[in-house]
């Protein structure tokens, strides 16, 4: 097998079915490219294969024609048969297995799985920001279950960037790619780099969901590397021979804790007594348990300033994750399940396709304006706050999109001001 056979599949489309190019590929790759609609794709599991049937298609046939022939009568009844290893593949279809986890297991965190919803629905970036064990990393490995399925085109999209890197696997085609990087990752393996260019973790998320849990402890680097494609959708790479464009349309889940330590803002617990009994199992203890904060507001300020103001005013959603009371946690009951949010999502997003033709998120210019049907009173409320929050051009037109999309989830044909003060709530002052 080789790398690329369904984006070497998918490049050769010609619109045409009659007119589509004939591939012959060994086992493995040739499955791949078959996931191509009206792609004619022939498996051959050696060279004499190939050999053996075009010797025998060209039994009353002129030498020079034997090839062009024998591949291009879709109705020649050798085309299907498989008498040494040959066989022409019928276009595969596979069934999208779910995402494991469900949001319902998530106990808690009423206003995250909110923000999850919002994102989702309109394909906004999020950043989640709580203690350690407060839930961010289990919220994120349930979002992908909130996203609408992809169509045909956007699954060979993102099936093709994972056949470069020959990390395609067939049972998983047509779910969302979640790709989740470890923070000692570097730009070129975030981004993509490398001789020839290769695509990086960004364009393997591509119409999928991109995590990145302790981001300030990503490279400097590797992280303002994330400004371009989070604007634009695709990364370009440029060496001194070669320029590669890759497209890199993710949503970003990223997760940090407040401080070095992670306990700032924590629930502080309460005093701890030992079991009474005797015995060195329960030797009583007496002292207080208490997770506080021991950092200096330096320590916290330096933590904190790992991330750029420009690359967080990218991020639509941030998002404060608090720690559980212990009684909380025990006791409290099932939430929503994602199947359930996810029609939701799915509802919001179809009306803004509907409308505009793209997710929320994606809207800019003239189209922004024009498609948020902003309220007369919604608009001179978000002026106030924008002006008195010190807010950017680009943290104002990002909460603006966050409320249309909370519009579409009320099903609102305009933006109210209880949708711009909802959005509000999900950006940091500037």
């Amino acid at each position: 097998p080789v790398h690329g056979a369904l984006a070497m599949a998918l490049a050769m489309q010609t619109g045409n079915a009659k007119n589509q190019p004939q591939l012959v590929l060994p086992p493995k790759s040739a499955e791949e490219a078959a996931l191509v609609p009206d792609a004619r794709v022939y498996r051959a599991a050696h060279l004499t294969d190939v050999v053996a049937y075009l010797n025998e298609a060209g039994n009353a046939q002129a030498p020079t024609n034997i090839f062009k022939n024998a591949l291009s009568d879709p109705t020649n009844p050798n085309s299907a048969s498989t008498p040494n290893g040959w066989a022409r593949l019928a276009p595969t279809t596979y069934l999208i297995s779910a995402p494991p986890g469900d949001l319902s297991e998530v106990k808690g965190q009423a206003a995250a799985k909110r923000a999850l919803e919002i994102a989702a629905a309109g394909g906004h970036h999020v950043l989640l920001s709580g203690p350690p064990g407060s839930g961010k990393s289990m919220l994120a490995h349930r979002f992908a279950g909130l996203l609408p399925p992809m169509d045909t085109q956007e699954a060979l999209q993102s099936a093709a960037l994972a056949s470069l890197t020959g990390t395609l696997k067939l049972e998983t085609w047509g779910a969302r790619p979640v790709r989740s990087p470890h923070h000692t990752a570097s730009a070129v393996a975030l981004v993509g780099g490398g001789v020839p260019p290769r695509p990086g973790e960004i364009s393997l998320a591509h119409h999928g969901v991109l995590f990145l849990d302790e981001l300030p402890e990503f490279p400097r680097t590797a992280l303002e590397a994330l400004r371009e494609p989070l604007e634009t959708g695709h990364i370009s790479i440029v060496r001194a021979q070669r320029r590669a464009e890759f497209p890199a349309r993710f949503q970003l889940i990223a997760a940090m804790n407040p401080c070095p330590c992670g306990f700032l803002g924590a629930h502080q617990g309460s005093n701890v007594v030992g079991s009474p009994r005797s015995g060195p199992q329960h030797s009583g203890l007496q002292h207080n348990v208490k997770r506080a904060c021991k950092c200096t507001a330096e320590q916290i300020a330096r933590y904190q300033n790992r991330l750029s103001g420009p690359l967080m005013d990218r991020i639509d959603l941030h998002v404060h994750v608090a720690a559980l009371p212990p009684d909380e946690l025990i006791h409290a009951q099932a939430g929503e399940p994602s199947a359930a949010v996810r029609a939701r999502c799915v509802r919001a997003r179809a009306a803004a396709m509907d409308r505009q033709g793209c997710a929320n998120q994606a809207l800019a210019g003239a189209q922004l304006e024009a498609q948020t049907h902003l309220d007369p009173k919604a608009a001179d409320f978000l002026k106030a706050a924008a002006s008195k929050l010190g807010w950017s051009a680009r943290a104002t037109h990002r909460a603006l999109k966050v409320a249309r999309t909370i519009a579409d989830l009320a099903q609102s044909a305009t933006t109210q001001v209880p949708h711009v003060a909802e959005a509000m709530q999900y950006r940091l002052a500037a």
